[in-house]
């Protein structure tokens, strides 16, 4: 076989329990590959790595490429590394073609010798270089300059797939695994409320993803609560979260159903017209509470807290309400604006949301997703966010146990 079909190709780290090793030496040869295992030095102690050095064969120069494009995203990269390919963008808002894609795992870019880390780290992105050569960060498709320095091709770069870095202690790294309602949730809301506590002591933020059905079961002075007491620092929701919200605020209602008798009131199928109507002419939710109309609620929790919200409009939102921000480009940069700092997410009882934001997060946010349907977990998580610990509850019993469980002493 030639000589120039054969690639040297590196891994460090629990490559063994994480199985990653495995997965590298399945993909070379499903792919019609073949490899040869040139060194390999086993971890001693559990927190000690491993490391291997395996030489990859392939009938073609294309083969070869395919092969290690399989497994560069499972931390396998060229023995001899060299910096990485950058190549002037030439249109606004499109990337060259050949352009690196990246993942929402943590990734380094080789620059004049040296491994650096990406910023901005996100999935489905392309990498753009600093003129000068010392930073790299990660921009969406759509915020590409011409001029801007494009990473193209896999040379010079690699990632550290989080299974390498973790270990199988807490329900985060031990249940990764698609959804199942038979899972014990008083075990899982234990560990959520662990893992809130952890985020806020560590200094960071926890982000809630929320929708409508948090207020439509009752779960809304649960969650106001939960900001009132700190711990939850950044709110990304649509209108119809906000809307019902203050909707049962000033109606005592969601969706024309008082929350008193379980029943619908008269005319009630309007309240949530009239919300909006009533937010609108005072003109936005901090004027509606500056003027004593709006006395409580996640809105009003907010608002009078100073935790910063995204409110993101969909094509079927009433009103909507002034903050809802309608175009979807401008709402996601909006949100990218608040991940920094974020160290737990807590998605409840949103599909579409739930998705969308799970793009925008880096692999190392843990993700907790509750919702009455396994399938949005499942969705969740087949669109890349698989750091996401899924929990089938209804959004107020859940609530109501994760605040009982963050009352009791640490």
């Amino acid at each position: 076989m030639s000589a120039e079909f054969v690639e040297h190709v590196e891994m460090t780290g629990h490559i063994v329990d994480s199985l990653l090793l495995p997965k590298v030496l399945d993909a070379i040869l499903s792919r019609g590959g073949r490899y040869n295992i040139e060194q390999l030095r086993l971890g001693q102690r559990q927190d000690d790595a491993s490391f291997a050095r395996i030489e990859v064969r392939a009938d073609s120069a294309e083969q070869l490429e395919s092969i290690l494009a399989e497994v560069h995203p499972h931390g396998a990269v060229p023995a001899h590394p060299t910096d990485c390919t950058t190549v002037a963008a030439d249109v606004p808002g499109a990337f060259p073609e050949g352009f690196y894609c990246s993942t929402n795992f943590r990734t380094q870019l080789r620059l004049n010798g040296e491994w650096v880390d990406v910023e901005d780290q996100e999935m489905d992105c392309g990498i753009v270089v600093d003129p000068e050569g010392g930073a790299a960060r990660c921009v969406p498709m759509t915020a590409v300059k011409v001029g801007d320095l494009v990473v193209v091709g896999r040379k010079g770069t690699r990632v550290f797939p989080p299974e390498a870095e973790m270990r199988k202690h807490e329900l985060f790294e031990f249940m990764a695994s698609p959804v199942s309602s038979e899972r014990p949730k008083a075990v899982s809301v234990r560990e959520i409320a662990h893992a809130i506590r952890k985020t806020r002591a560590a200094g960071e933020k926890v982000l809630a993803v929320l929708g409508p059905a948090v207020v439509h079961t009752g779960g809304g002075e649960l969650v106001a609560k939960l900001i009132r007491d700190g711990l939850i620092n950044v709110l990304f929701a649509g209108n119809a979260l906000a809307t019902h919200d203050m909707e049962q605020a000033l109606y005592g209602t969601s969706l024309g159903v008082s929350f008193d008798h379980g029943l619908p009131t008269d005319e009630g199928h309007e309240h949530h017209l009239r919300t909006i109507n009533t937010i609108r002419r005072f003109g936005g939710v901090s004027q509606t509470i500056a003027a004593g109309k709006l006395k409580g609620g996640i809105m009003y929790e907010c608002v009078t807290r100073g935790v910063p919200y995204v409110l993101a409009g969909s094509i079927r939102d009433d009103g909507p309400l002034p903050e809802v921000v309608t175009d979807a480009l401008q709402a996601q940069d909006a949100m990218r604006k608040l991940i920094p700092g974020v160290g737990f997410c807590l998605m409840v009882a949103t599909t579409l949301h739930s998705v969308a934001v799970g793009n925008l997060l880096p692999a190392w946010v843990k993700v907790a997703c509750v919702d009455i349907s396994p399938a949005t977990v499942t969705k969740l998580m087949d669109r890349g966010t698989t750091q996401t610990v899924g929990i089938v509850s209804d959004a107020e019993p859940f609530l109501r146990a994760l605040v009982a469980q963050l009352e009791k002493p640490a």
